[in-house]
Order: C-alpha cells, then structure tokens, then sequence
C-alpha cells in the first residue's frame, strides 16, 4: 500500500488555514499533519516534524515565510515546500525560490489545484501558477541575455562598468583601479563601442536592466 503524502500547513490566518486543512484531508492520498499559526513555531518543530511537504505562507508573523523556509532547508532538505499566497511580485517569487521553495502557487487556486500541486511536488515537479511560471522564464531569458552581453567585456572592463553603475567619476575609478584617467576613457570607450551604446546610463540598462 502506498503511504499517503504528509503535508503540514504554516498559515498564520485562521480561517484560510481551516479551508486549506479540509482540503488535504479530503484527499484520500493525503495526511495532514499539523498547523502552524507562525514560522517560529514551525521552525521550533521542524527538526523532529514528521512531513513530506510543507505548505507555507509568506507574509507571516515573527519569522518571515521566506527565513523559515531557508532555515527548516538547511535542516530538512528532503522536505518540499510549495508556497501559498497572495504575492505575486517579482520579489517575492525569486526569494522563495532562491530559499528553497520547489513550488508556488497564489492561493485563490482551486482545491483540486491544490491536492495536485502536492502530489506533483512530492513526485519530484514544481508546481507554478501560470503567472509565476511566466515570470521565471521571463527572469532566466533576460539572465542568459545578461550574461551573453556580460562576455563581449574584459574582466577589467567589466570592473570598471560596475564602478560606472555604483556612480562612480572617473578619477575615483581611475583612483581605485590605479590607473590614469586617459586609460579609463579607453576602457569606458570600449566598453560603449562593444555593447552598441551611447552613454553610461544606455551601458548599465543594457547589462544591468534591473536597475
């Protein structure tokens, strides 16, 4: 007989954490194991915490969704956790991911929806809303552009365009690289030529759009 997925919740509101319960116990292939109404309590329980996955929240009292998940990882790292919220910034996704969430999911999802983002995850998926998905490609897209743009520069180069990004003059770069002034308009003049600009502000949005 298969064992059933066991799933704990963190949700510090009381009345989702009730509707989200009733929606792993109605599962026959599920087990819900315990409620945790903070992170701190969570991460107190995690190192004896008998669970597959761990449904949790972000914006939470205490420690935050995101530290929790980065700490109860570093304990538990056969644990998935699949995140539930109302979040979809940017920000947010990419924290939980970097954290070591395997999932993550707005909450207004459908209760099928979420009985299959469990089971997916325990078998080795990631369940995404569609949103997020989108933003995860988008995200490695641009990062793979990034770093094709990031290769047409030298180290130094590169050195000196991350000076020009932190506002730098150029006799504070040409001080800090301890070089003269004429060489960091050649580096600079390089650099512009080599990414098809015209100014400083064009470099940086070019190789840094996040900023």
């Amino acid at each position: 007989m298969v064992k059933p997925v066991r799933v704990a919740l963190v949700e510090d509101d009381k009345a989702i954490a009730g509707y989200m319960r009733g929606i792993i116990e109605g599962a026959p292939d599920l087990r819900f194991v315990r409620h945790f109404a903070n992170g701190d309590d969570f991460l107190k329980a995690c190192p004896t915490l008998e669970t597959d996955v761990v449904l949790m929240d972000l914006n939470l009292p205490g420690t935050s969704g995101v530290d929790s998940i980065t700490q109860a990882k570093a304990q538990r790292p056969e644990v998935q956790f699949l995140v539930l919220t109302v979040f979809e910034n940017p920000a947010y996704v990419f924290q939980a991911l970097c954290a070591g969430a395997t999932g993550y999911l707005v909450k207004n999802r459908a209760p099928q929806e979420l009985v299959q983002a469990v089971r997916d995850i325990h078998a080795g998926g990631s369940p995404m809303s569609s949103f997020i998905a989108r933003l995860v490609v988008g995200t490695f897209q641009q990062g793979a552009k990034q770093r094709i743009l990031d290769e047409k520069l030298t180290d130094r180069e590169k050195g000196i365009l991350d000076l020009l990004a932190n506002n730098l003059m150029y006799k504070e770069i040409a001080a800090k690289e301890d070089i003269s002034i004429d060489t960091v308009r050649r580096h600079v003049y390089n650099i512009y030529r080599k990414l098809q600009v015209n100014g400083r502000l064009e470099a940086i949005r070019k190789v840094y759009p996040e900023r």
